[in-house]
């Protein structure tokens, strides 16, 4: 029985620990908090901790680091936790797989592709481009096994919170009411179903060949408009999306450290934003969910 190690029990790390368990692996989620998922162990986890992160990963075969700090966080939290994954896969020899995200390419100009520039400038984007360096930098030291496995804006049942595609945009299109978002609605954007998302994380541990490299999630690309559009004649209903002017959400952002960081990556949602993942699903044989089974257990899950 293989032995797992899955840090964070959020939208991520809780349903990755289901899967592994249903499949039989040996798993151990670990959180602050001590979230329990099922078929799981679960453990109290500072994973900032190297010592105590590298006595949680004694004989699991991979560490899968899926936790997410709020973003006003990042700078403090993200550095401490990469350093102790990486700690703890060189002492214990556990591969680590981390789930990141796209901010590390900065505003494209076209499709991202696992092999994109990465040019960000801005700082949380700053913060997992210097995460991933450091993994990939490890593993080209032989101390251990990595690799990143990065998804665009998640969305799926139980996605609230900032998700861009998450509970408050269902919720006022199914209610026919006008959901406001961030940017550009009309803009074609790629979004990452949560059960893909698990589905990579997946693939990319139990890869037989190269490491030390990106993943994409294989994601759908749709604006908001025709997000809404779809649902609405799916559900009968009549709801609209209207954006939030810039200028608001910079102005909130004087006063709000979490608007300002929604506004500083805000840039995400004022251009096309579309993830490539041709490479991993040829390599990974992952592939995504139909888009209108994906969108409408989505939006079920938040009918009132």
């Amino acid at each position: 029985m293989t032995a797992q190690l899955v840090v964070g029990a959020g939208l991520i790390g809780r349903p990755l620990a289901e899967r592994l368990a249903a499949r039989g692996d040996r798993v151990t989620i670990g959180t602050r908090s001590g979230s329990a998922a099922a078929g799981a162990t679960a453990i109290v986890l500072n994973a900032g901790d190297r010592e105590a992160f590298t006595r949680a990963a004694a004989g699991a075969a991979t560490i899968f680091l899926c936790t997410n700090p709020p973003y006003t966080d990042w700078a403090t939290q993200w550095p401490p936790m990469i350093d102790a994954a990486i700690h703890a896969a060189s002492a214990t020899g556990a591969a680590l797989v981390v789930m990141g995200n796209l901010y590390p390419y900065g505003s494209p100009t076209g499709p991202m592709t696992e092999h994109s520039p990465e040019t960000t400038t801005e700082a949380k984007g700053l913060v997992r481009k210097e995460g991933w360096r450091k993994v990939r930098e490890a593993h080209g030291r032989g101390e251990l096994r990595g690799v990143e496995v990065r998804a665009s804006d998640y969305f799926g049942p139980g996605a609230t919170g900032t998700a861009h595609l998450g509970e408050t945009f269902f919720t006022s299109i199914l209610a026919s009411k006008t959901a406001r978002v961030v940017g550009r609605p009309g803009l074609p954007h790629s979004w990452s179903y949560l059960p893909d998302i698990v589905s990579t994380l997946i693939a990319a541990a139990d890869h037989d060949g190269e490491w030390g490299r990106l993943w994409h999630v294989p994601s759908a690309a749709a604006s908001r408009i025709e997000i809404a559009d779809q649902v609405n004649r799916r559900f009968g209903t009549h709801g609209k999306v209207a954006a939030y002017p810039q200028w608001l959400l910079r102005s909130l952002g004087m006063v709000n450290p979490m608007m300002h960081e929604i506004w500083a990556s805000s840039y995400q949602f004022t251009v096309p934003y579309l993830i490539d993942s041709t490479e991993t699903q040829r390599e990974l044989g992952v592939s995504a969910t139909v888009w209108a089974d994906a969108l409408a257990t989505s939006a079920e899950s938040y009918r009132r």
